[in-house]
């Protein structure tokens, strides 16, 4: 029994983060725990643990006396999120390509291969599958620093992009074929183990995506 409603947990977790991240559960709106409940078919303890699970990763505000809130966003936080990812995803993938083995090269050619496939369809001007781009763009990312060897780095990363993520799903913009030819160099040059070309083409990659996003804002 203590497995399933683990699994539950997990399952009630996974769903309402890429609801906030997906912009289906609005910045700021209340998340009030009877409509949950109907919503995510979850009981009021996994709704409460959830709820302060996102809270103490930031997608959610618990204020006193008031309840809980997707956390609003602002265009500081998204300028914050930005420069934060580019000290610790410049840091992570600098220490993977010095590092990564076969098996991690192996890893990376199949998440850029997924991301290539689902970037033409976006450039083809078929968008149907935005959230299959925007999951294999983040696999796509992680694969490149997986092999930095460190739990806390790849920890701290995965919820600092999703923050950035959201972001970017609230534009729903396409930046185009410049961000294809960035993440195809950024390719190449991890598997010529080109850190300085690496490194330099991903805080590229990161700061024109924000310049991209920040309008909205």
């Amino acid at each position: 029994m203590a497995k399933s409603l683990n699994v539950v947990g997990a399952s009630t977790y996974q769903r309402i983060k890429r609801d906030i991240i997906f912009g289906d559960l609005a910045p700021s709106s209340k998340l009030k725990l009877n409509g949950l409940r109907t919503r995510y078919s979850a009981s009021m303890s996994t709704l409460r643990e959830t709820l302060n699970r996102l809270a103490s990763e930031g997608f959610v505000a618990a204020q006193d006396q008031r309840g809980f809130f997707v956390t609003p966003v602002s265009r500081g936080d998204l300028i914050e999120i930005a420069n934060l990812r580019v000290l610790l995803e410049c840091h992570a993938l600098r220490l993977s390509v010095e590092n990564g083995d076969t098996d991690w090269e192996g890893n990376l050619v199949a998440a850029h291969h997924k991301l290539h496939r689902m970037e033409q369809q976006m450039l083809a001007g078929d968008e149907r599958g935005k959230e299959d781009w925007k999951r294999y763009d983040s696999e796509f990312h992680q694969a490149l620093i997986a092999a930095c060897g460190s739990r806390n780095l790849l920890s701290l990363h995965a919820v600092l992009f999703d923050k950035y993520l959201r972001y970017q799903m609230l534009v729903l913009t396409y930046r185009g074929e410049e961000a294809v030819d960035e993440h195809q160099k950024m390719f190449e040059a991890a598997l010529a183990r080109d850190v300085d070309c690496a490194v330099e083409t991903l805080r590229v990659h990161i700061e024109k995506g924000l310049e991209h996003t920040l309008p909205a804002f």
